[in-house]
């Protein structure tokens, strides 16, 4: 099914009527996955009711042609991991290398696979040059003058941007809960809003969103962002700023419980503005899990069914997007480690490109969802 962002858009002001009434988590309900056609891929079980499946790409993974073609038969659209954030765009102040957006951009679109831009702005991948270079008399116009050179790039080509990225730390203090961030310092906490602008002007076709980290859980730093979050969109939607959706990026842990009722309502509020939801980069953390190999995937692969499908319940989440296929190319190995030293299972795949529990269980959240 062709995904267009109109279609993203239409309707989600009242799609999370179901998530409404969840009133605890879901997690442990389900003893066994139900029955999954093998034969069909990942993104054709989330295609048959309106869902894009998809991963984060890098540049040196798709290298590898095995993993590479299972890119390609599983995915219906990819999401550059790092090629496209400032410090591996912008080598010098007055340079921008494409090299590796570009070769993300010719893997997906050989593949028949919507692309992804991440990120245009996140204050944690700033070149080595910015800080003695961008100050508050340029911040402005160097900011602005990315987006556009980035986003008119790939005009036309970009299923849609993640335009800022991870923008709110309620302990940093302010009321509004915004991060203090080099932009935020430089202008203001309009960057936000006028980064939005810009990513419109540059390329008016695209899906824009916010992404979004650590707003799964029931607890209290979760719901202190959630809040900030919400809060941002509403007054952007009010102030007519085009954002069209919020990324929520679900980097979980398999031990945390995930899906209650205070999230459930967020959900329900951020679709009650009209914003699309994407799960952008998902994966499952085993550091801490005991025993074996075969239990851990186990515990990995419920929390997937559990939380997509709750997640799943609210119409508004049209996108679900893993951050990496394999164990052989996660983050995570290095990010996370396991304290015992053996390797992190996070993903559908494990690093032989063998498919673990974690696959049937989205394969099976996807047939049980409702259609988009």
């Amino acid at each position: 099914m062709e995904l267009t962002r109109r279609k993203f858009l239409i309707g989600t002001a009242a799609a999370c009527a179901a998530v409404r009434a969840m009133a605890a988590p879901i997690a442990g309900e389900v003893a066994a996955f139900p029955h999954v056609d093998s034969s069909k891929s990942l993104g054709q079980h989330a295609a048959a009711k309106g869902i894009l499946f998809g991963t984060a790409l890098g540049v040196e993974p798709l290298k590898d042609p095995a993993y590479a073609n299972l890119v390609g038969s599983q995915c219906r659209i990819g999401v550059s991991e790092n090629a496209l954030k400032w410090n591996a765009l912008r080598p010098a102040p007055d340079r921008y290398d494409f090299s590796g957006g570009d070769y993300l951009y010719q893997f997906s679109s050989s593949h028949g696979m919507k692309y992804r831009g991440h990120t245009l702005l996140w204050e944690q991948a700033l070149p080595t040059w910015f800080h003695n270079t961008v100050n508050a008399r340029n911040a402005k116009a160097m900011m602005l003058d990315h987006i556009s050179v980035v986003v008119r790039h790939y005009a036309g080509k970009m299923h849609s941007w993640d335009v800022v990225n991870e923008a709110i730390d309620p302990d940093d203090g302010r009321p509004d809960g915004l991060k203090n961030t080099p932009w935020l310092q430089m202008i203001g906490p309009e960057y936000i809003e006028m980064a939005f602008h810009a990513a419109h002007e540059a390329d008016p076709k695209a899906m824009l969103t916010y992404n979004e980290n650590w707003i799964e859980p029931e607890n209290r730093p979760a719901e202190q962002k959630r809040q900030a979050t919400l809060a941002l969109l509403t007054n952007m939607k009010k102030k007519g700023v085009p954002v069209h959706g919020l990324g929520i990026q679900s980097h979980l842990f398999a031990e945390t419980i995930v899906g209650g009722p205070n999230f459930a309502h967020f959900l329900d509020e951020i679709a009650d503005l009209g914003l699309a939801i994407l799960i952008t980069e998902m994966d499952i953390r085993d550091q801490h899990l005991v025993g074996s190999v075969e239990s851990r995937d186990q515990a990995v692969a419920q929390k997937y069914y559990d939380y997509l499908s709750f997640m799943l319940r609210c119409k508004a989440v049209k996108a679900v997007l893993t951050w990496g296929l394999s164990s052989r190319y996660t983050w995570l190995t290095k990010f996370s480690p396991r304290p015992d030293g053996s390797p992190v299972r996070p993903l559908p795949y494990d690093a032989d490109l063998k498919p673990t529990p974690a696959w049937r269980a989205v394969a099976a959240a996807f047939d049980q969802a409702g259609e988009r």
